[in-house]
């Protein structure tokens, strides 16, 4: 066996280069960021139409980095998942869900068309053995950590067994992103109390209580910022509301602090001394460094990028992909549900 063969092999991500408000730019831009932090465990490709990605990565000197992998349809930002999967057989999602089923490439980035993201792969790439829906997962920053926040959209009636599937794949994922040897999981609820919420949200809890999953009962939604719970399991219709709630929250708290630091001269003197925390603050709460939202319980690793990333919060997603590869994600899921269930 020859020295090459003994290195491990480049973690393959290939990225959609039509996905997202501000595609392909970004995404090519993304690919230069990483390859600047001298990235060399990963290999990029980009499925897309090649008139419009070759001249840009021409113009970031990245023709030689990056695959180009053609494509001739776009899924646009306002189609419907059904004509895109019906009738989009040759746009980036559907080619590149397809290699990715094939074993070709190892993750799909795209930040495009949410419904589609979820339908598309969903019917190439199939779920895991004893997964019965995909969830989209959301990363949101906590007092002295991260939590998990499961499903944020994409399912948005839910029974309790899928809930319990949430609630173990959520586990499993920040067994694997964050080295967590127990994760706390939750039910978002109304209350803390066991009577409290509906019939599918009361079975579910029954249901966990029965796992060896560290569930430590219901929580509510003042829960995910305190650090008391590292995953929060709602069904897609609760978790979106509060996903697109705590955004809006975020830019008023922002918008609100700018206006009264520039207010008066006083004001303005204190933010000097008080710069560097200022500026902490700022990349604690940074959109970008939460960018990517794992599609768990797929066939294959898939990551949702915001559709209106920069290239900063996109190539924050693309990493996210690399670290999903190398954890081994999906077999510690399909081991983790095969283990309740037998």
């Amino acid at each position: 066996m020859s020295e090459s063969d003994q290195l491990p092999r480049a973690t393959r991500i290939l990225l959609d280069g039509h996905g997202g408000d501000h595609a392909p730019n970004v995404v090519i831009e993304a690919i230069a960021r990483l390859q600047a932090g001298k990235s060399a465990s990963v290999e990029f490709g980009i499925v897309g139409r090649p008139n419009e990605l070759e001249p840009i990565l021409a113009s970031h000197n990245l023709a030689s980095r990056a695959e180009i992998v053609p494509a001739t349809e776009v899924v646009e930002m306002h189609e419907s998942p059904a004509v895109a999967l019906r009738r989009k057989k040759d746009s980036s999602m559907h080619v590149g869900a397809r290699l990715l089923r094939d074993g070709k490439w190892d993750a799909f980035v795209s930040g495009g068309n949410t419904g589609a993201l979820m339908a598309i792969p969903k019917f190439i790439l199939k779920t895991l053995a004893g997964i019965d829906r995909p969830a989209i997962a959301s990363m949101i920053p906590a007092i002295g950590g991260r939590t998990l926040m499961l499903d944020a959209g994409a399912n948005v009636d839910c029974s309790s067994d899928h809930l319990l599937q949430f609630a173990i794949m959520g586990s499993c994922y920040m067994q694997a992103a964050e080295g967590l040897e127990s994760p706390r999981v939750g039910l978002l609820n109304i209350g803390s109390e066991d009577i409290k919420g509906t019939d599918v949200v009361k079975m579910a809890a029954t249901k966990l209580k029965e796992t060896d999953l560290n569930f430590i009962g219901n929580v509510e939604g003042t829960d995910i910022f305190r650090g008391t719970v590292d995953v929060v399991v709602c069904d897609g219709f609760v978790g979106n509301v509060a996903l697109k709630c705590m955004e809006g929250t975020a830019e008023f708290v922002l918008h609100h602090l700018k206006s009264e630091l520039a207010s008066s001269m006083a004001a303005k003197a204190g933010t000097l001394f008080a710069k560097g925390a200022l500026e902490r603050f700022k990349a604690g709460i940074h959109p970008g460094e939460y960018n990517g939202a794992p599609l768990l319980g797929l066939n294959g690793i898939v990551v949702k990028s915001h559709g209106s990333a920069d290239a900063y919060a996109f190539a924050s997603a693309i990493e996210l992909a690399h670290r999903e590869v190398k954890s081994g994600l999906s077999a510690r899921i399909v081991d983790a549900v095969n283990g309740w269930t037998d």
